[in-house]
Order: structure tokens, then sequence, then C-alpha cells
């Protein structure tokens, strides 16, 4: 069982960006979440895309500019972000529980993770 998240890298204020998270070993079908950890910063809960395809907003300040999407053809999921601030720049992880339903905002609730991507936002 295998997460691979990828897609990050530098990005100007106000532009967008797409991470994706790949699974290997299991069809990524249940629930998925991302979260995101800034240096010197706990690791937060951004939002999760169930296994129906809703996106639970695990933070309000997410929420219009970061969305989830799910591509089952490639067992992939897609954060797309978008209106990036410098504020958003961080270590991207996505995780899993193989649970259908999303699990809490905190850490402990997923026990599969991809390794993380760097998103650097410029000012």
């Amino acid at each position: 069982v295998q997460l691979q998240a990828s897609g990050g890298g530098p990005v100007e204020f106000g532009g967008s960006r797409r991470l994706s998270c790949e699974a290997s070993g299991f069809m990524l079908s249940y629930a998925v979440a991302w979260f995101r950890q800034a240096p010197g910063k706990e690791r937060e809960g951004i939002l999760c895309i169930s296994s129906s395809g809703a996106n639970i907003y695990y933070s309000e300040t997410m929420k219009g500019r970061f969305t989830v999407a799910r591509n089952t053809a490639k067992n992939t999921v897609y954060l797309q972000m978008n209106s990036l601030k410098p504020e958003d720049t961080a270590v991207y992880y996505c995780a899993t529980e193989r649970q259908f339903n999303c699990g809490g905002a905190n850490s402990e609730a997923y026990r599969y993770w991809g390794q993380g991507t760097q998103v650097t936002v410029s000012s």
C-alpha cells in the first residue's frame, strides 16, 4: 500500500497548482485527505474527498480556492489549488485510512501517507 504525492514546485502569488496523489497496491476509491505542514508549524488538515466524491473541508480558509477530485481510471486523487498566497507555502501530503468516509482533521485519523511534495508561493 503506497501513496505517491507529486506536482509541487514554485508558484507565483495568485497562481494555481495541481497536486497528484497516486495509489499503488490498492484501489484509491476510499476517502483521501490532504494535509500540509509549513516550516515551524504543525501539520494541518486541508480537505478530504469521500468515496462518493464529496469535498469535506477541514479549513474554512481553503474554501473557494482548493478542491479535490478523483480519477478512478488513473487511481489518482488531485488537489487543485487556486489563488495561491505565500502563506500556502508548505509540504503537502495525501493520506488515506482506506475507509469510505472522511476522518477527522487530525493526522492520527489516517494511517497511510504519501511522502509529501513541496509547494513554494512567492510574493
